[in-house]
């Protein structure tokens, strides 16, 4: 075996193993999550629960309430992990992640307008913030496209976009009545206190067609890498390779932040965590397990651990939030490279 062949396959083995040692530990979340809650459920009646038998207490208790809860907060963060480690690869920059350039925004803003100034709730303001993250998304696509897309000029024109959305957010919730506000503060910092099975279901059915498409692009985004006349040359345009991998990417991040509204921070920590586990391999299937491992553990801090309950975004956000500024020093101290 050459010496490039032994290479990959300890890169693949070890590939196996991060994921494998990922699921173990959002199963134990998840059960983690099951169990303990204001009262606590013997393990044995959680896992009766999960197979569908009827045990009285637990079956509302685990089966109405936590585990809606554990289901949303396990695709939101998949979603999240997968869709943050797309946009990072493709566009090579860490910065890039969709609640940094402001998709998250997008849908969040489309969501306020609709409850505090239209006076929608339901579905519907779901529907709406999913085909406001695909509007704000091409938006700052094209943008930022000047015969090809470069990952620094994206990023910054997110960043502005993604203010420029905060403060529509702000004026609306300043016209908003106090009961429409509280509705609407969802969708500002990203909470799965709302998670009922009437959510997970239509969740459910847009994380199995997108995850899959995100890993079958990903044998693409790999050779995308290669740079965009390679890529060409192999029979993978690079043009309409990223337009199609930021559909799916965008898909994402809209139909999570629709389901829990803007969890800050997973898509931007997933990717580079992952990457760090397995280095030298593009880390989807890990960046996702990763972001469903991060919200899982933020939801039950924020919730079980802490004296006072708070929401899941407002844990990843403390959580996200230094590394950022360590990312800003760095590329500080490289002269803006990161």
């Amino acid at each position: 075996m050459s010496v490039i062949a032994a290479g990959r396959v300890r890169r693949r083995r070890r590939s196996l193993v991060v994921a494998v040692a990922l699921a173990v530990v959002i199963v134990a979340l998840f059960l983690l999550t099951l169990s303990v809650g204001r009262s606590i459920t013997p393990l044995g009646e959680v896992l009766a629960v999960i197979t569908g038998q009827d045990v009285p207490g637990a079956s509302f208790t685990v089966g109405r309430l936590r585990l809606p809860r554990a289901v949303t907060a396990v695709l939101v963060g998949l979603a999240l992990g997968l869709s943050g480690s797309l946009f990072q690869t493709m566009l090579r920059n860490p910065l890039a992640s969709p609640d940094i350039i402001g998709i998250s925004y997008g849908s969040s803003a489309a969501a306020v307008v609709a409850i505090a100034l239209l006076g929608l709730g339901g579905p519907i303001v779901s529907v709406i913030a999913v085909v406001s993250g695909l509007a704000v998304a091409f938006a700052v696509y094209l943008l930022s496209y000047r015969g090809g897309i470069l990952g620094s000029r994206l990023v910054l024109i997110g960043i502005a976009v993604g203010m420029m959305l905060l403060a529509v957010i702000d004026w609306v919730l300043t016209r908003a009545d106090v009961y429409k506000a509280n509705e609407a503060l969802r969708w500002l910092t990203g909470s799965l206190n709302s998670s009922f099975w009437d959510d997970v279901y239509p969740l459910a059915v847009a994380v199995a067609v997108l995850v899959p498409a995100a890993l079958v692009l990903g044998r693409r985004l790999e050779v995308l890498q290669l740079g965009d006349d390679s890529s060409t040359a192999l029979g993978v345009p690079a043009d309409g390779t990223r337009l199609f991998i930021l559909i799916v990417a965008v898909g994402l991040t809209s139909v999570a932040t629709a389901a829990a509204g803007p969890v800050a921070f997973v898509a931007f920590l997933s990717g580079p965590i992952a990457a760090r586990l397995v280095p030298g391999r593009l880390p989807l299937v890990p960046a996702a397990l990763v972001g469903a491992a991060l919200v899982l553990a933020a939801d039950f801090v924020g919730d079980r651990l802490l004296p006072i309950s708070l929401p899941v975004g407002v844990i990843t956000g403390a959580v996200g939030a230094p590394y950022l500024l360590w990312l800003l020093a760095r590329s500080n101290r490289k002269g803006g490279r990161l």
